[in-house]
Parts: C-alpha cells; sequence; structure tokens
C-alpha cells in the first residue's frame, strides 16, 4: 500500500495573510507607470498598482 499523505488546511490567519488591510481600504500604492496618455479621457494619466493586492487605479493629471 501506498503512503497516506495528511494535507493541511491553511489557518484563517496564512490564508488573508496581508490583504485584510487592503479589504479595509489601506493599499499600499506603488507607481505603476507615469505620464500616460489616455485616449478616451484625452488627458495625461498616472497608473497605480496595489503591491499586497493587485489592484489597480489611474488618477488623471
Amino acid at each position: 500500500m501506498g503512503k497516506v499523505i495528511a494535507f493541511k488546511k491553511p489557518s484563517l490567519q496564512e490564508k488573508h495573510k496581508g490583504n485584510t488591510l487592503c479589504r479595509r481600504g489601506f493599499h499600499k500604492w506603488v507607481l505603476e507607470s507615469d505620464k500616460k496618455f489616455d485616449v478616451k479621457l484625452g488627458k495625461l494619466v498616472t497608473a497605480w498598482r496595489c503591491q499586497r493586492c493587485g489592484k489597480r487605479r489611474t488618477k488623471a493629471l
């Protein structure tokens, strides 16, 4: 017979590590690209990305 492998269920702390701040609105924004031109807005746009969860936002200059 083969070996029996016990699978470890991740705890809630491990599952949501680093994500709880983002869910409460405290993102860690990092500059992704600076001064990109958006054709639809017709303006220069700065792109930001959250380092923890990957959410993106843009801000028109």
